[in-house]
């Protein structure tokens, strides 16, 4: 084994902990910044560490992304009409999560019919979480 190889997995071990923390922030943000649009958009941790989080939002019309982050690993599933439509892991969920951001900033708000399917949506999520 490389001479000081335990000191470069604790260091790793670190830095994973803190990219972790750094993006669970970033889905706590883009929540508000969502909601703040007039979508229905959550985004739960586990406590206050801020190693996990469980970040939702309704698209509307039966249309529904959800985006898991923890020590164990990163998911996107988008779902319409509760078929899951795609699935992706690691950095195409990240990747998958920044084309999310660039949507939204250029699209028109959500119809608030659209906002009551979502919020029904979420409750039964929620539930099942």
């Amino acid at each position: 084994m490389l001479s000081g190889g335990n000191k470069v997995f604790t260091r790793l071990a670190q830095q994973h902990r803190d990219f972790v923390k750094d993006l669970v922030m970033n889905l706590q943000a883009l929540a508000i910044v969502l909601e703040n649009r007039g979508y229905l958009a959550s985004c739960y941790t586990c406590g206050d560490q801020m190693n996990s989080a469980s970040f939702m939002v309704s698209l509307g019309e039966n249309h529904l992304i959800r985006f898991l982050v923890s020590d164990y690993g990163i998911t996107w599933t988008e779902m319409r009409d509760d078929r899951e439509l795609m699935k992706l892991e690691g950095a195409e969920a990240i990747s998958q999560l920044q084309e999310l951001g660039n949507v939204i900033k250029y699209q028109v708000h959500p119809s608030s019919s659209q906002n009551q399917w979502g919020k029904e949506q979420l409750r039964q999520v929620k539930s099942r979480v």
